[in-house]
């Protein structure tokens, strides 16, 4: 079986949770950023990461999703600035199903990344409160993902595999 484990990353949070995940994979394997991937022909595997920016799957991703994934088996993976199970981290990523409806999902992974320090800054000039609120939690991504989340990552990769 030959997997391929392609991302998207701006500040290393998904990069991180990429190689998690490619080094827990047995068989032919490649890991590459998406955007040095023309198609998924040759794969029977594609894991496909990015950020979740702007509290949406970024355009490049869904762009690439509906172009190349149908018939294919991958597995999502995302990382954002909220702690997994908030309660709205469903309707920010839910868009990747709708990109990806002819493809065979066999399964998706999230976890908390850190917020960048840029995006913190900005937030906390904003005149929304909730986006200020939110730009306050900043500090408490630091250091993530950590340690149980890259494991939970290399989990689902040796979970996926298995499916395939």
């Amino acid at each position: 079986m030959k997997t391929l484990v392609t991302y998207m990353s701006q500040t290393g949070n998904t990069k991180k949770i990429a190689e998690a995940i490619y080094g827990e994979l047995n068989g032919e394997k490649e890991i590459k950023p998406i955007s040095e991937v023309k198609n998924l022909e040759g794969y029977d595997l594609a894991f496909i990461g990015f950020p979740i920016l702007q509290f949406d799957v970024p355009p490049v991703i869904k762009n690439f999703l509906s172009a190349n994934t149908k018939g294919k088996n991958i597995a999502i993976f995302m990382t954002h600035a909220v702690p997994e199970g908030f309660e709205a981290i469903h309707s920010w990523t839910g868009s990747y199903k709708q990109a990806a409806v002819d493809a065979n999902i066999v399964d998706a992974f999230d976890c908390q990344g850190e917020l960048a320090q840029p995006v913190i800054d900005m937030l906390l000039k904003g005149n929304d409160p909730k986006m200020k609120a939110f730009g306050e939690m900043g500090p408490s991504t630091k250091g993530q993902p950590d340690d149980s989340r890259v494991q939970a990552a290399k989990e689902f990769a040796r979970k996926v595999q298995a499916k395939v």
